[in-house]
């Protein structure tokens, strides 16, 4: 047994993620080296600071053209939409580890499951309408097709009478259709033999070969973890028999079991850690010279932390969203971006963009309790925000809530 520290493990978790120095270059070659690192990059249309597939890049790799991911997906064909551990933006050469999930659609069995399944025999009209309208125009968005539902979709969300939208989703989680292309928040739809190479589509693997390709992708981007954190990571969900092909992965060699000395904390609780073969010089490269610490920003839909549970056991961090909370029982913001200091999650911002006036409007900063209050911790944070500022296009940074008191001079 392989054993390390807490924060070795925290440091190859980051280190994986591209996250620490040196940070790739921020060109097309840039993008893909990160891509292929992670794996997949959740989309999200919220813009209270940043969509969030550009923000993921933009702690890693710094200012960059954001055009860059549009070239990628839809003109180089390098990555297509899909969902990993939530729509995401995911790799076309993992195809074949997507295309299970398209062919095994499982509905649920409750209620809810239950009526959407009757309602898509009762709109089976306008599936083939749908397909038969993008067959014949190509590239459309869901605007363009002409509404013949049978029977309308009744919910007490978004999804409720928007029938074609809601087929059409239903097709791409088929393999149906796929976005061909964005304008904005905008998709058009296209069949997938217009939008990746016929190659591609004909790729298939049995689902044994798909869980251990998985399970070692996920495992290389998470950098250390357990069978469940694997199961919530890349094709979240999707691993069926994991506990088996982890067992042929270790026979095999190619993943080593490791032990989180700590004492403080039983990590082992949390099941038998794992780390990639490929991955285990880094435990003396990181414990030495090859260490190189960053300041950043994080998404609150970044990979690095996008399962909460595990975030919370590897950092001490707990973090939630509270987009959907409302606004008098927040404790932390809107949107908020947890500050990476090295190896530690030390606090968070709660950011927003005044577009019109080119404005980063800070409206609290919040610090964790062990959090280093020294001056270059604080200059660090400071130059994380300007970075930020910079890759929004703001002019000045205002800062009009509360800063914790040992970091007051970030307002300077």
């Amino acid at each position: 047994m392989i054993s390390i520290t807490p924060e070795i493990a925290r440091r190859i978790a980051v280190y994986r993620q591209r996250l620490s120095e040196p940070q790739p270059k921020a060109d097309l070659e840039g993008v893909r080296q990160v891509l292929r690192e992670i794996r997949c990059l959740q989309i999200d249309p919220i813009r209270a600071v940043e969509r969030t597939q550009y923000l993921v890049l933009f702690s890693r790799l710094g200012n960059y053209p954001v055009t860059l991911l549009d070239t990628l997906a839809y003109q180089e064909k390098y990555l297509f939409e899909y969902w990993a551990h939530a729509a995401s933006y995911v790799l076309v050469e993992d195809y074949a580890l997507h295309r299970h999930m398209m062919e095994n659609i499982q509905y649920s069995d409750g209620a809810v499951g239950q009526r959407y399944k009757k309602w898509l025999e009762a709109n089976q009209a306008l599936r083939q309408h749908i397909l038969d309208t993008i067959r014949e125009n190509g590239e459309t968005h869901p605007s363009e097709i002409e509404e013949i539902a049978a029977r309308d979709w009744e919910s007490t969300g978004w999804t409720s009478g928007r029938n074609t939208t809601l087929m059409i989703s239903d097709l791409w989680d088929h393999g149906e259709l796929l976005v061909a292309r964005r304008e904005g928040n905008k998709k058009y739809w296209d069949l997938p033999e217009r939008v990746l190479p016929e190659e591609v589509l004909k790729r298939k693997l049995p689902v044994e070969e798909i869980v251990l390709r998985a399970a070692q992708l996920a495992l290389r981007a998470l950098g250390v973890g357990t069978a469940a954190h694997i199961k919530k990571h890349f094709i979240r969900y999707r691993y069926p028999d994991l506990d088996a092909a982890l067992d042929r992965l270790e026979r095999d060699g190619q993943v080593r079991r490791v032990a989180i000395e700590d004492p403080e904390k039983n990590w082992g609780a949390a099941g038998a850690w794992y780390i990639h073969s490929e991955d285990l010089p880094l435990i003396d490269f990181l414990r030495g010279s090859g260490w190189q610490p960053r300041t950043t920003l994080l998404s609150p839909f970044d990979n690095l932390i996008c399962d909460r549970d595990r975030t919370e056991l590897m950092w001490d961090f707990h973090f939630r969203i509270e987009i959907y909370v409302p606004k008098a029982k927040r404790r932390w913001g809107y949107y908020v971006l947890p500050i990476l200091h090295g190896d530690r999650m030390i606090g968070r911002i709660d950011p927003l963009m005044d577009r019109k006036k080119g404005v980063l409007r800070i409206n609290a900063v919040h610090a964790e309790p062990q959090a280093a209050d020294d001056l270059q911790t604080v200059r660090a944070i400071r130059s994380a925000i300007d970075q930020l500022a910079a890759f929004l296009g703001a002019e000045r940074v205002e800062f009009n809530g509360p800063l914790p008191q040992s970091w007051e001079k970030l307002a300077a």
